[in-house]
């Protein structure tokens, strides 16, 4: 009786383990940065440089229908996640009204007048005409501004639309000095079936590949199915971040630029908010918003709050280079000491 108990707990056991590998192999984050092809920059500032060609609220002049759905999705949904309301509480819990503060990805400057000394940058050098403070025509992977020029910065479902995402977490935390504040607010963990917009259409528009991926949709959407999986990744990836700094890791997607059927058709890569997470914590910053572990932090709709401490990073560096000069004064001594004998 107890050898069949036994044996019925290691088999349960061993496909528990079986389940949690097949799991995390699957949601894993696989790729990192790479180099843009000049393709791909040229695809991705055209299509953001005509969405905003036209005049704010105007949609009768709309080149195309993919252009005026694009604008009206994006302002109902700044609308229903009160994103206004959200930056205006950030910048006044950390006293940033008056202090210079940075927008990444700042479109048409809906945000411009939460604090005074505002700057916006956008890779569209056509919304230049709504803006009456500081603009800057720009990318985020190459923010042309000083180091530690602001106390403060934001920004709003931006950094999955970037193709180079690691890249930009650099700039950000290069411009922002000391003790400053990032309010990172991404699209977490973009759908692969957003592109095609599988789950907003019907079965009779697809093709029998599409119609395959729509009736899988409910199972892999599920919160059990996304949070076993992500709780494996994330658990795994806790764990590479005690060697030291981590490398961003994300899920590239292929963008539709074509047809814009949902929110984040148009997305490039998915970040887990965790791993955003990770990568600042493991260069010595603070999450103000993890709680007592970023693993449990949400899947969707939870920004981050990050508090810089360049200061902690460069002790960190000064204790891993004098290890590594005790390490190599230790392994000198030995050689001697086994030359002498």
């Amino acid at each position: 009786m107890v050898g069949r108990c036994l044996h019925a707990f290691v088999r349960l056991a061993s496909f528990s383990v079986l389940l949690i590998v097949i799991l995390c192999a699957a949601n894993f984050p696989y790729d990192t940065d790479a180099p843009l092809s000049s393709a791909e920059l040229v695809a991705a500032r055209k299509y953001y440089t005509e969405i905003y060609m036209k005049p704010a609220g105007d949609y009768s002049i709309a080149e195309t229908a993919y252009d005026r759905k694009y604008q009206e999705l994006a302002e109902k949904e700044a609308k229903d996640y009160k994103i206004a309301e959200r930056v205006s509480e950030f910048v006044e819990r950390f006293n940033l009204t008056k202090k210079p503060v940075l927008e990444i990805g700042s479109g048409r400057g809906y945000l411009q007048d939460i604090a005074e000394n505002y700057t916006g940058l956008d890779i569209s050098p056509n919304v230049a005409r709504f803006y009456h403070k500081n603009f800057v025509v720009g990318t985020a992977t190459a923010l042309p501004f000083a180091d530690d020029s602001f106390d403060g910065a934001w920004s709003i479902w931006v950094f999955e639309h970037v193709p180079n995402p690691e890249q930009a977490l650099r700039e950000l935390r290069r411009v922002i000095r000391n003790d400053g504040v990032i309010y990172l607010f991404p699209a977490w963990n973009v759908s692969a079936w957003a592109a095609q917009g599988y789950s907003v259409r019907t079965y009779s528009e697809l093709d029998l590949r599409g119609k395959m991926i729509k009736a899988t949709i409910p199972f892999r959407s599920s919160n059990a199915v996304r949070t076993a999986g992500l709780l494996s990744v994330r658990l795994s990836r806790k764990i590479m971040a005690q060697l030291g700094p981590t490398a961003l890791r994300y899920r590239r997607l292929d963008p539709n630029y074509e047809q814009y059927w949902m929110p984040d058709s148009d997305a490039v890569n998915s970040i887990d908010s965790h791993e955003g997470a990770l990568w600042f914590l493991s260069r010595g910053d603070e999450c103000l918003n993890c709680g007592d572990s970023p693993v449990f932090l949400p899947i969707v709709d939870a920004p981050l709050i990050i508090r810089v401490h360049k200061n902690k990073e460069i002790q960190q560096s000064q204790d891993a280079h004098l290890l590594g000069a005790m390490i190599d004064g230790q392994d000198t001594g030995e050689l001697s000491s086994v030359s002498r004998r």
